[in-house]
């Protein structure tokens, strides 16, 4: 399960980054200095997004070699690390170190309950996937 989440960490950031970093421009990493250093705040978030996404894999890769992978534990990893890496983003980079916001010039409220509930929806699939995960294995 672990191995999936950390992928499904991986591909939230990337989601995040490709879509408002980039194609939407509504926002960077770290807001909170200049143009320049706020693109390099991209790259370095771009560079731990890839990482996580090559180590994620290569897990995986063995995992299947090994014939330990368990898909139903891997269904519920994936939902779980995109829905923890969405919630961490929401609550932590946005309001607790204020890093960035989702964008700026614009009530942030319905911006914050959307970002912040799909991630609780994403986690709360994951936990009901892996509790049924679990019971399945224990039988």
């Amino acid at each position: 399960m672990a191995v999936c989440a950390v992928i499904g960490a991986a591909v939230m950031a990337a989601v995040d980054e490709i879509v408002f970093h980039q194609v939407l421009g509504w926002h960077h990493f770290f807001d909170r200095s200049t143009p320049a250093v706020g693109l390099l705040s991209d790259g370095l978030l771009h560079t731990a997004e890839l990482l996580g996404l090559v180590l994620g894999f290569v897990l995986y890769a063995d995992l299947r070699r090994r014939h330990a992978l368990a898909p139903a534990h891997a269904r519920a990893g994936l939902l779980l690390g995109l829905g923890g890496f969405q919630l961490f983003d929401g609550i932590v980079d946005h309001k607790l170190l204020r890093l960035h916001q989702i964008r700026y010039g614009v009530d942030l409220l319905i911006y914050d309950l959307v970002w912040n509930g799909a991630a609780l929806v994403l986690l709360a699939v994951g936990a009901v996937l892996a509790v049924r995960a679990r019971r399945r294995a224990r039988s």
